[in-house]
């Protein structure tokens, strides 16, 4: 669900049921047309297992090339926290969060990655971005070293 407006900023606003049920706020990019990168972390992303009900968790990366929108980042936030009740594969959870940002600001670029904790002793690390990086775009490494457990 598209907001038109900011719905949540300076307000309160209680934790969406769902990921379906919550709202990513947009904001004016005061720069379109600069051609610049935005970078969310979000270290500490929840979830459930769909099949056991028991909780996964994520150390999620998301960058993007702003176009006319900028993502409010409230918004996000309650959108993120918003997975912590709702069961989906760590693909799935990724991609989702990613397509759903798609849909709703339009940025010009936008990459995500999903670190995810060992789950029965492998950690799932998914990928995605909407193609190329723009050229002379600065792209910094996303920062999460790959996972060696305890070593």
């Amino acid at each position: 669900m598209a907001a038109e407006e900011n719905t949540q900023l300076g307000r309160p606003v209680k934790l969406p049921e769902s990921p379906d049920a919550a709202v990513i706020d947009k904001v004016p990019n005061p720069h379109a047309g600069s051609e610049y990168l935005v970078r969310f972390t979000a270290p500490e992303f929840t979830t459930l297992c769909p099949v056991t009900g028991q909780p996964d968790f994520a150390h999620l990366v998301m960058d993007y090339v702003p176009g006319d929108h900028l993502v409010e980042s409230k918004s996000l936030k309650l959108y993120l926290s918003s997975f912590r009740n709702h069961g989906a594969f760590h693909e799935d959870c990724t991609l989702a969060i990613a397509k759903r940002v798609i849909d709703e600001i339009a940025p010009t670029w936008l990459r995500m990655a999903g670190y995810w904790y060992p789950r029965g002793g492998i950690p799932i690390d998914v990928f995605f971005q909407t193609g190329p990086a723009p050229d002379g775009l600065w792209l910094p490494d996303t920062g999460v070293a790959p996972y060696r457990g305890r070593g």
